[in-house]
């Protein structure tokens, strides 16, 4: 029974509160009406913007294309690459500098020793024109300084053929500097001021590359006439010692008349020394001598009938003359002993007409007629009175 109470008590209040519900929304419907129907002008309404509103790009000036705003400063790839290669570059500049440095000096102390060595020798040729005793010291003296200026000069040569084997490495890594900063060019991410750079740079590279040859073409000038000098002087020098020795003047080196005028030997007549040692005119024409083939010309002849037979300035005018008209000829020189005695003594004046040719073999060589340029042989003569030497052209 007290369960059915309960049960009609909730139902109770649920009607309650329905009908509670229901007076307020009445009230509420009497205060704010769902439909109002008026005379009176509509309230304005905003309307929805559906529409897409035209873009307005923004205002670029000249200042900001070409002016601050535009060349900030920027690193790029390229950029850091023309440093390399500017710090290269200016490493380069710095070894060429050395190198020019150093063949200033070698040409400056081969100029005052080629001073010292010709002052020297025009001292030596001087007092033998003059006149001068054998082997005089002072002479001696001076010609042993002309020597130690000619090894001087040597080895000057040497340090240039040294330097031109830097100067050429020098100038493969300039061409390869120049070929890396060609290719700069085509690398991306560069910035205008990078390829103004580079062309600086490339600029730079080429003027270093014209002193580089420059340079080279310097050394091989001097290398060429320090040792065409050297080669000549060395001869020249042999003959002055030689002049020294005997205290008699001779001319240049017979090795320097290489280069002189040349003609046919068909144009050469027979032009000996006569008996007294003096070259003779082209129409002097010798006897034959027995056990000579034909097809040479005599040039000289030298007895020697006494021990001390001054033969070698003669000999060198007649042996300069001939290389001044025929450059290329070659010398023959005989030993020519007499026959008139028995088998000892003809092995004796034998031996000696050849000790007699080598004698003039060296005075030759000294001059500086080269030994490819002299023949060595020997003969009997039967109208010999004492040991000769023949010289002959061909």
């Amino acid at each position: 029974m007290t369960k059915n109470i309960l049960l009609f008590v909730s139902a109770l209040s649920l009607s309650c509160m329905s009908l509670a519900a229901s007076a307020m929304a009445q009230v509420d419907m009497k205060s704010r009406p769902v439909l109002v129907i008026t005379n009176e002008k509509m309230p304005a309404t905003q309307p929805m913007d559906t529409t897409a509103r035209p873009a307005r790009a923004p205002v670029i000036t000249a200042d900001q294309v070409v002016g601050a705003s535009y060349y900030e400063p920027t690193e790029t790839v390229v950029g850091r690459k023309v440093d390399e290669l500017r710090t290269d570059l200016f490493a380069l500049q710095g070894r060429v500098s050395g190198l020019s440095d150093k063949l200033r000096d070698i040409q400056n102390r081969s100029q005052g020793q080629s001073a010292e060595y010709n002052a020297s020798i025009a001292t030596i040729n001087t007092q033998l024109q003059s006149g001068t005793t054998p082997g005089n010291p002072r002479l001696v003296q001076r010609l042993s300084i002309a020597e130690q200026n000619l090894d001087a000069l040597s080895e000057n040569v040497a340090d240039l053929n040294t330097i031109a084997v830097e100067i050429a490495n020098t100038a493969s890594v300039s061409s390869f500097l120049l070929e890396n900063a060609r290719a700069a060019y085509g690398l991306s991410g560069a910035i205008e001021e990078d390829h103004a750079r580079l062309a600086q740079l490339e600029d730079q590279i080429n003027g270093v590359v014209v002193n580089i040859d420059r340079l080279l073409n310097n050394v091989n000038d001097d290398i060429t006439r320090s040792a065409s000098f050297l080669s000549s002087e060395r001869s020249n020098l042999r003959t002055v010692s030689l002049a020294v020795t005997n205290g008699d003047m001779y001319g240049k080196s017979l090795a320097n008349k290489t280069f002189s005028a040349s003609q046919s030997m068909g144009d050469m007549a027979s032009a000996p020394v006569s008996d007294s040692g003096m070259y003779q005119p082209a129409s002097y024409a010798p006897a034959a001598v027995s056990g000579i083939p034909g097809g040479r010309r005599q040039l000289a002849k030298i007895r020697f009938d006494n021990p001390d037979v001054n033969f070698e300035q003669p000999v060198y005018l007649a042996v300069n003359e001939a290389l001044e008209k025929f450059p290329s000829a070659s010398f023959d020189i005989v030993a020519v002993h007499p026959t008139g005695g028995n088998a000892a003594q003809n092995t004796i004046e034998s031996t000696r007409a050849r000790r007699n040719a080598e004698r003039v073999m060296r005075s030759l060589t000294q001059m500086g007629l080269g030994l490819e340029r002299i023949n060595l042989s020997y003969a009997p003569g039967a109208d010999a009175a004492t040991n000769e030497v023949h010289i002959f052209i061909k």
